[in-house]
């Protein structure tokens, strides 16, 4: 049974990342001073200097990073997808180099899957990795990866041939920043982030026998062991948004008076925050579920449950960020009341990691049973 009621230590957890997400108002030395507190790497194992928690705990400091204003995408990928994937997969060398300096913000990985021609489809995956000697060579590209200029290295989704059947399949690489032969190009975002998104150039890149994560042949389980997580995080990363746009906006209806009362008593201002204070929660218990499913090692719930719970954040967010903005009217558009910047922004939780038409794709097989259409 999934207890979704938080127990009084997450709510001890959640007040105190609130209270410092609060009296932090700039991101500025964020991503240290939360490191410092233990709480960007409260999932990763107590033996490597983590808080030896899971993805519940994480997605719960995201959270409420987010609804400070505060949120650190990085958080999805270092510590949630590259930090799961080397605690569960990684060689004992690999979790003393990587682990320890994860949890505590000094060194950050990024994470490369998503490729220009592949979208949303992991097996059309063209990034190759190719035995030469005891080394592994990687060709390849990749698109639309986050903080790259700040990452130490990027685990990087690539595809060997099985010698049994010569088809490909998924493997895992860590690749330094400054290997030769990986080079970046920085994508033009309109999203104002401190995060920036980069295309990365594989070009026969020679790695050592170490640099691939866990087995050869363990294929789709270990790249899936992060992206639950990502989903779970990225659940997160909408709900956080969602719930300091709409607190935004309920300060002011409570406040700004037009004609004789503030404009939070009129029905038509405030039954759609209220709704959208449903959805943002409804969309937590998902969250909650999901997250509570795969720390319980039930990887299968809990790919049904994280797509779930990124696609009604997303829609969730979009809702809420889209009513704070019009509950201000012109101050909504305005940078004073910093909302405007929310609506580029909130879409990124119905588009990344993977779509709404893929959720619902992934939900329609999966989930009811229905034929596939490709």
């Amino acid at each position: 049974m999934t207890t979704l009621i938080e127990s009084d230590e997450h709510k001890a957890l959640r007040k105190a990342v609130s209270s410092f997400a609060r009296s932090h108002p700039h991101a500025e030395g964020l991503w240290q001073a939360a490191a410092k507190l233990g709480y960007i790497g409260v999932n990763l194992p107590e033996a490597y200097g983590g808080g030896g928690g899971g993805i519940t705990e994480l997605s719960l400091v995201l959270e409420e990073l987010g609804a400070a204003g505060n949120p650190l995408l990085m958080m999805i990928v270092s510590p949630a997808i590259c930090g799961t994937v080397i605690a569960r997969f990684g060689t004992d060398a690999q979790k003393q180099e990587w682990l320890p300096a994860l949890a505590d913000g000094t060194r950050l990985m990024a994470f490369g899957i998503t490729e220009p021609d592949a979208g949303s489809n992991s097996h059309r995956i063209t990034t190759t990795a190719r035995k030469d000697g005891t080394d592994w060579l990687l060709t390849g590209r990749k698109v639309f990866i986050s903080g790259v200029d700040m990452a130490d290295a990027t685990l990087v989704v690539g595809r060997t041939e099985d010698s049994r059947t010569g088809r490909l399949k998924p493997c895992l690489f860590i690749v330094p920043r400054d290997a030769p032969g990986f080079s970046r190009r920085r994508i033009d975002m309109e999203l104002h982030g401190a995060e920036k998104q980069f295309e990365l150039f594989l070009d026969d890149v020679r790695l050592p026998a170490e640099a691939l994560v866990g087995e050869e042949d363990a294929g789709l389980l270990q790249l899936f062991a992060g992206l639950n997580p990502e989903r779970i995080m990225t659940a997160a990363f909408a709900i956080g948004m969602g719930r300091h746009a709409l607190s935004r906006a309920v300060e002011y209806a409570r406040d700004r008076t037009v004609w004789n009362t503030p404009i939070g008593a009129h029905q038509a201002i405030a039954h759609p925050l209220a709704q959208a204070h449903i959805d943002l929660e409804l969309a937590r218990l998902m969250m909650q579920k999901a997250a509570h499913l795969y720390d319980a090692g039930d990887d299968t719930g809990a790919g049904e449950a994280a797509n779930m719970a990124k696609y009604a954040a997303g829609e969730a967010c979009v809702k809420a960020v889209d009513q704070a903005v019009h509950t201000l009217g012109g101050n909504g558009l305005t940078r004073e009341f910093g909302l405007a910047r929310l609506i580029t922004a909130s879409r990124v939780a119905r588009i990344a990691p993977v779509s709404r038409e893929m959720i619902l794709n992934y939900v329609s097989h999966q989930t009811l049973g229905l034929p596939k259409s490709y």
